[in-house]
């Protein structure tokens, strides 16, 4: 995955990070990469919108819990919003939906998190 691979845009104060593709060890770093960028300059809140994301590894889930606990430890709410169902599995197998927030749709989770 390439910078290209994850579109940024800005709701207000909410920032929405849409990767797309398979998530893994390859193409995770990219996610970290832009989700550290974000967080340098801490937004009131951040949207990982999984629409357009297939799959998901172990890493990915990695990248995903680090940049939660960042933002948090900054204040800043963030959020997954509208994995597909083999990755909300995943996630759920994992145990991630019980540590990061996973909202239905983006708006919903960018509504939620507007300051």
């Amino acid at each position: 995955m390439t910078s290209s691979d994850i579109s940024i845009r800005r709701e207000d104060d909410v920032v929405v990070v849409t990767p797309a593709g398979e998530m893994d060890a390859v193409t995770s770093p990219a996610l970290a990469k832009a989700l550290d960028a974000i967080l340098s300059h801490p937004p009131h809140g951040v949207v990982v919108d999984l629409t357009k994301v297939g799959f998901c590894d172990s890493r990915c889930i990695g990248v995903l819990v680090s940049a939660y606990r960042q933002a948090r430890d900054l204040g800043v709410g963030l959020v997954v919003a509208e994995p597909q169902r083999q990755v909300m599995r995943l996630f759920m197998i994992a145990g991630i939906d019980q540590v990061i927030p996973i909202i239905e749709t983006v708006g919903g989770a960018v509504d939620g998190l507007k300051g």
